[in-house]
Formats: C-alpha cells, sequence, structure tokens
C-alpha cells in the first residue's frame, strides 16, 4: 500500500505543482527583482520544485574540450537489456582512446548522477555507462533482477566493449557496485576472461563495511533482513508498465538521504528563491540543475536492494571470502592481470576511509606495483566524484592508473 498512496499523493497534487509552474513563468517580467510580483513568481517556482520525477534526465555532454581543442560528442546505445543500456559517449574525429567502463550505481538515482564525472573521463578516454533502467518501467515478463544479474550486466558489456575497441576496457566504479564490480573482475579473471578489465578504479564504495562504519552502515544494521522486506519493498501500481513488480521506491531511498541532512536541503530551496526575486538567475540555475538531478529517483527490484543490504551491509559476503555468484563463491585472489586504484574522500559520512581501501589488501594475487591507493584530503562523498578536487587532483591519478595499465 505504500506506493500506492505515494502515487494517489503525487497524482492529486500534479495540478497544484502545474498552476504553480504556470504562475511562475506569466508572472516573470524583467525589471520586477525585489518587487512583490518577483516574490510571488519566485515563490511559485520553488512551490513547482517540490516534486519527485521519475525519468532519467538527458546527460546532455554535446561536446568536449581535450587537449586545448573542442570535440562534438555523440551519445549512442550500444546494448539494451530491459533493466539495464550500455550508452557510449565517443568524440567524433578524435583518435582512438583508452575504452572506460563508468559502472553507476543502481541506488535510487539514475546514472546522470555521474553526468560529471562522465564529461571528465571523456577528455581523454572513450567513455561506457551502466545507464539503469527505472524498475518500475520494466515489465514482469522480464523477470527478476538481483545482484548476480548485475554482474552478468557488467560482464556482457565488458564483452561488448571488447568487441566494438578490440581493447581490455578500464573500468571505473563509483559508491555501491564497487562490490559487485569487484565481484566480476574476479569472476572473469578465474575464467581467464578475454574482456576482463584492465584497470579497475573504486572510488568510495562499501567493500568492508566492518571498518568505520557510518550511520547509513549502522541503519543497514538496525534490524532484520525480513523488516526490509516487510517494510520497505512495495509493489509497483497503474498504471506503469512495471505494474506489481516488487521494488524498493526510489522515494523512499531519497527520503533516507535528505533525512540525513534536511537543513541543508531547506536552506537551499531558500536560496533559490532569494537568488530569483534577487535576478541572480546564475547562481538560481546552479541550484535547479541540482535538483533536477537530485529529485529524479529510480525504482531498484526489490531482489537487488535486498541482496544488497543483506550481503553488503550485514553479512559483509566479499570480505568475508563467502560471497556466492550463482553457486560459486567469489575468489578475490584470482585477479593478477587488473591493476587496481581505490580513491576514498576524508570527509565521507556514507562511505568512510577504510572501507574502500580494504580491496587492496583482499586482492593478494595483485602484485604491488599494480596497486594505488589515493585518499583525497577535504572531500565528502559526493567530492570523490564530482567537483574542484574531483577535476583537478583525483582524476589525474584515475587518468594515470589507465594508461599505465594499456597494453
Amino acid at each position: 500500500m505504500l506506493y500506492q498512496a505515494y502515487q494517489v499523493q503525487s497524482d492529486l497534487m500534479t495540478p497544484f505543482r502545474l498552476m504553480a509552474q504556470w504562475a511562475s513563468a506569466a508572472l516573470w517580467f524583467k525589471g520586477t527583482e525585489g518587487h512583490a510580483v518577483r516574490r510571488l513568481a519566485a515563490a511559485s517556482e520553488v512551490l513547482s520544485r517540490l516534486r519527485l520525477t521519475h525519468s532519467r534526465p538527458p546527460y546532455d555532454i554535446g561536446q568536449v574540450t581535450s587537449d586545448g581543442q573542442s570535440w562534438p560528442v555523440t551519445e549512442s546505445v550500444v546494448q539494451a537489456t530491459p533493466f539495464g543500456s550500455l550508452v557510449r559517449f565517443k568524440k567524433e574525429g578524435a583518435p582512438a582512446q583508452p575504452p572506460v567502463l563508468l559502472v553507476a550505481p543502481l541506488s535510487g538515482h539514475f546514472a546522470t548522477l555521474l553526468r560529471e564525472t562522465a564529461r571528465t573521463l571523456l577528455q581523454d578516454h572513450e567513455v561506457y555507462i551502466t545507464d539503469w533502467h527505472n524498475a518500475r518501467d520494466v515489465a514482469l515478463c522480464h523477470g527478476e533482477f538481483g545482484l548476480d544479474d548485475y554482474i552478468d550486466r557488467l560482464t556482457d558489456f565488458a564483452t561488448t566493449i571488447a568487441t566494438l575497441t578490440g581493447q581490455r576496457s578500464h573500468w571505473v566504479a563509483v559508491c555501491q557496485p564497487c562490490v559487485a564490480a569487484l565481484a566480476a573482475t574476479a569472476l572473469m579473471a578465474e575464467d581467464d576472461h578475454a574482456a576482463q578489465p584492465a584497470s579497475l578504479t573504486l572510488m568510495a564504495g562499501p567493500v568492508d563495511c566492518r571498518v568505520n562504519p557510518t550511520e547509513v552502515n549502522k541503519l543497514a544494521n538496525s534490524k532484520p533482513i525480513d523488516w526490509f522486506e516487510k517494510n520497505l519493498v512495495s509493489t509497483v501500481p497503474l498504471p506503469h508498465a512495471g505494474f506489481m513488480r516488487r521494488v524498493y521506491p526510489g522515494f523512499l531511498q531519497l527520503t533516507a538521504f535528505i533525512s540525513m541532512n534536511p537543513e541543508r536541503h531547506q536552506q537551499s530551496f531558500r536560496d533559490l528563491y532569494r537568488h530569483l526575486v534577487d535576478g541572480e538567475l546564475d547562481k538560481a540555475n546552479t541550484i535547479r540543475t541540482f535538483y533536477d538531478e537530485y529529485l529524479a529517483v529510480n525504482d531498484l527490484p526489490a531482489e537487488f536492494y535486498l541482496q544488497t543490504v543483506e550481503k553488503v551491509f550485514q553479512t559483509y559476503d566479499l570480505p568475508r571470502g563467502v560471497l556466492q555468484y550463482r553457486g560459486r563463491t567469489v575468489n578475490l585472489k584470482a585477479i593478477r592481470r587488473t591493476a587496481l586504484l581505490t580513491v576514498e574522500g576524508e570527509r565521507d559520512d556514507i562511505c568512510s576511509v577504510g572501507q574502500t581501501v580494504a580491496a587492496q589488501d583482499l586482492c593478494t594475487g595483485i602484485r604491488p606495483y599494480l596497486k594505488q591507493h589515493h585518499v583525497q584530503t577535504g572531500v565528502g562523498h559526493y567530492g570523490v566524484f564530482s567537483g574542484r578536487r574531483w577535476n583537478h587532483q583525483i582524476y589525474p591519478r584515475v587518468r594515470e592508473t589507465i594508461h599505465a595499465s594499456i597494453g
């Protein structure tokens, strides 16, 4: 009933939001900064933006500058599956560059959350991204999607990239999928798969949540897995294509994130109102852009969500050496031909320092000169893969790892 109640509330509020959107546009006049009419227009826009959306925003990576030259970027789907697609960003006319698979989280937001990460990587690479679909739009006839299926897709996508480019790809996994990416790499290595990654960069990922547990980790351990299934999993209502599919609704995930720091988000919307009233449109657009992305939510398949909570955050299967994949035990010692870079943020309150670097000790088959670790001072979780320090301090380390692993 939880999802149905949300859907009813959303449907009832839609006319009021549309009226607010119309009022904001109708009352927007130049030269009215600070006046009552501008305050009313600004308030109407803020009200119209207090909503969730459920479709992936556009990536909008039309061009990228590399070595002082601007290149047009084309976006295409090179492999489509019911639960996710492999999207390629290619610089038209540019010489061949190392292929990078950007492994995006399936955690309540769309892969476009990594738009800036992809844009930066495009400077020196051809970039592919795991573009996960909204589970509420996937019909029941396509079956379930669990952690094993996520690992399968990574293997399939890497094979597709190798076929298209003739090269082993370099994986950059951000946050939640670090566990799946590490497991997939180990399985491919054990099978001597031709497309196993040449390098693997794990950024702010929960490889071993026993280390320096955060509030997120403690929350995941505060209840048994049956409680999560009973209270947080719901079925998709009509009229969505995934009607009756069991999901962890994206609006619940977003609510959890916002509740960690509600004052910050309240202040952001107050700032948006003030910038609109004062005519500071550049500052207003920055807030608009952030929340257009942040409030776009993606429902997770229930199987994937519950397995992730249990195996990653409760029983720590991967670092304990007991993670199972379709009846096989994942053996991280099998990884030998893949360079490993781990990256952490000093102020990360979602995935704390120590949880990602744990991969270094677990991957005993990788020779020491192929391992690197970087702790970025002064950044939280999102600063690891976006913002000034990502662009100028973290990315050069990632690029160096990738280019040193070519061959």
